[in-house]
């Protein structure tokens, strides 16, 4: 891992040419729906063109380091006006692994799974439980973050917005609006338990919102947990398993497990067979396992 001032990152977004900026916002035109606040003539349309300028400023910052994977932090923002949204997102759908507030250990795993993904149908997002639908019987989870979920799980094209956001202290972000398309997918975290790490595996389903969420200005995906929510909630936490996670619906847990293998890493599973009894004797015997095996 690197470490750099985000200000080294600023010094490269303002020597960014306007022709590059110019190129960028066609292809915008071209790839999503515009809010017309955003369109050429528009009133926020400079927000879009310094959308666009952070986007070509990170891209040639990871590019000359040869990273395939990087994080942000809301709290320091240093000569950029924006928290950077669409640049995020637009980078994860090209395959960097990505990680909120310095999440370094999910930007890794994110990369990781978007290698494993590579060529095949779905997509691949940094993601985190945003908030739940308690309904009895029928709970749910939403899925989002502040701006940064990737593309490649949209159901749709997505549309081009700006909304306020009063974190970071900056100018209003521009970001992709839309909702993960339904389908069968696994939420994945990653834990340091000390030792070793640990990967947290949640089989779900992703579904349609109930309602339209038109106070909800982010990508986001909403998903039922198996067995239960109820179930998966207690699994993770006793697992200890992560607030940020990866959402794929391009790989599934065979192929996780397969990744757990080849890394040597404890690897929970949570799917439609798992028990409370059964998920905190497999805690009890991992334990047992690791702490023996690292002494061998």
């Amino acid at each position: 891992m690197n470490g750099y001032s985000v200000n080294d990152l600023a010094d490269v977004v303002q020597r960014v040419p306007d022709a590059e900026i110019d190129k960028l916002v066609r292809e915008y035109e071209q790839s999503y729906r515009l809010a017309p606040e955003l369109r050429p003539g528009g009133e926020r349309h400079a927000s879009l063109r310094h959308g666009a300028q952070i986007e070509a400023g990170l891209r040639k910052f990871l590019e000359s380091g040869g990273f395939h994977a990087f994080t942000t932090n809301f709290e320091d923002l240093g000569g950029l006006r924006q928290l950077p949204g669409l640049a995020v997102q637009r980078l994860m759908a090209d395959g960097y692994g990505f990680g909120a507030e310095g999440d370094w250990k999910t930007a890794v795993m994110l990369r990781a799974v978007k290698v494993m993904a590579e060529d095949l149908p779905g997509g691949t997002s940094f993601m985190e439980d945003y908030t739940y639908d308690l309904t009895a019987g029928a709970e749910r989870v939403l899925g989002a973050h502040m701006l940064e979920v990737c593309p490649s799980i949209a159901a749709d094209v997505p549309s081009l917005e700006v909304h306020p956001l009063s974190i970071g202290g900056r100018e209003d972000p521009v970001r992709l609006r839309f909702t993960a398309a339904p389908g069968d997918a696994v939420i994945l975290g990653i834990s340091d338990m000390g030792a070793r790490f640990r990967l947290v595996a949640n089989e779900v389903r992703v579904v349609e919102p109930t309602a339209p969420l038109p106070r909800l200005p982010v990508a986001c995906a909403v998903w039922e947990p198996q067995p239960s929510w109820s179930v998966a909630a207690e699994a993770w936490l006793l697992a200890g398993a992560p607030h940020h996670t990866v959402l794929t619906t391009a790989v599934g847990v065979d192929t996780i497990e397969d990744f757990a293998t080849m890394s040597e890493t404890e690897l929970l599973v949570i799917d439609a067979d798992t028990t409370m009894r059964g998920f905190v004797r497999e805690l009890k015997w991992n334990d047992v396992y690791h702490h023996v095996a690292a002494g061998l």
